[in-house]
């Protein structure tokens, strides 16, 4: 199962308990908040403060990287705590986003404390815990994560936030089970939108039509976080994430550009574009009916014979693109 017991550096775990005045209190909100927490790394109440789940797709597409890391490493920058489920993929991605700008995480474990699941990830695992993050479980020891512990973990994801983002999602995708317990607890659902022909958009396109938050740029989840919850960022990046810019996805790179990229520099990006023009006709198709009026999604749903939140996927693109923009519930022409 590529399980690390304790064959690398592993340091004691320490437990706190529902009673303790320190315990999370989004978390203490559930009804069946775990009554202990094990964890690994020096426990601060502040890193609870505010937090922002990133979930998603294991199946990651080269789309999904990038997207994960401008924005979660915007968002890390200004202040907020990214919490993530630790698997490979979407988790991993935002996990490493939030250290690269020298952010906080917190990595929910569907395991044991004392394991290191999947196993490849120890020097993430120790990562986290050596630059102020923490690694949490309802689990003691070297319990072995189980069908029925995945779901219990995303709980607890949800639980310590004050909203979820999912990128890319599959129809029965585990991150779906997430965003259901942000809603359940009355949290906040924000979902990235991609591209109509991915597998991995199914999940977006339907969260978007349940009312999910879309997110163009880091700037539509720190806002929000700015006016609900009366959180102040104090690093300059975040002012970055209300340029223009930045409602472009970032252009493909190496790692190491993407790592300066990350730190500094707003979304850029033709990889939207030549996706619009290349491979996604209805795209086209609705920015020949937009150049002769302006629309609203349900009239182009009706138009085109299709559901509005596939008509809403691929606005969504094209906002991100900049070739539209939308006022008073009519998308126009930009």
């Amino acid at each position: 199962m590529g399980i690390c017991l304790g064959s690398y550096r592993m340091t004691e775990a320490e437990v706190i308990t529902k009673e303790d005045a320190q315990y999370p209190k989004l978390l203490k909100e559930m009804r069946d908040a775990p009554k202990k927490l094990y964890y690994k790394g020096a426990w601060n109440p502040q890193l609870f403060k505010h937090c922002f789940a990133v979930v998603g797709t294991r199946r990651m597409t080269s789309y999904g990287k990038r997207v994960t890391e401008q924005l979660v490493g915007e968002i890390a920058a200004a202040g907020v705590t990214i919490v993530s489920g630790f698997m490979y993929g979407i988790d991993a991605t935002s996990h490493k986003a939030a250290l690269r700008v020298g952010g906080r995480t917190i990595a929910v474990m569907p395991c044991g404390i004392d394991v290191i699941h999947p196993e490849y990830q120890k020097d993430l695992y120790n990562e986290i815990v050596d630059n102020g993050g923490l690694i949490l479980s309802e689990y003691e020891g070297t319990f072995l994560p189980t069908l029925w512990s995945y779901p219990k973990r995303n709980r607890i994801v949800a639980g310590l936030c004050q909203a979820t983002m999912v990128v890319e999602a599959g129809e029965n995708s585990g991150s779906l089970i997430t965003a259901n317990f942000a809603k359940k607890f009355g949290r906040r659902v924000f979902a990235v939108p991609g591209p109509l022909t991915s597998s991995v958009s199914v999940g977006i396109m339907q969260l978007i039509k349940e009312g999910a938050a879309v997110v163009t740029s880091a700037k539509d989840v720190l806002d929000y976080y700015c006016q609900n919850l009366k959180f102040f960022p104090s690093l300059s990046l975040a002012s970055k994430a209300g340029s223009p810019t930045t409602k472009k996805i970032l252009n493909s790179g190496s790692n190491s550009e993407l790592e300066q990229k990350s730190r500094s520099a707003p979304f850029t990006g033709s990889s939207i574009d030549s996706s619009i023009s290349s491979s996604n006709s209805l795209e086209q198709k609705i920015l020949e009916q937009l150049r002769a009026e302006p629309k609203e999604i349900d009239e182009l749903a009706r138009l085109f014979e299709m559901s509005a939140a596939q008509i809403g996927s691929a606005l969504s693109l094209l906002e991100l693109s900049g070739a539209v923009t939308k006022e008073g519930g009519k998308y126009y022409i930009a």
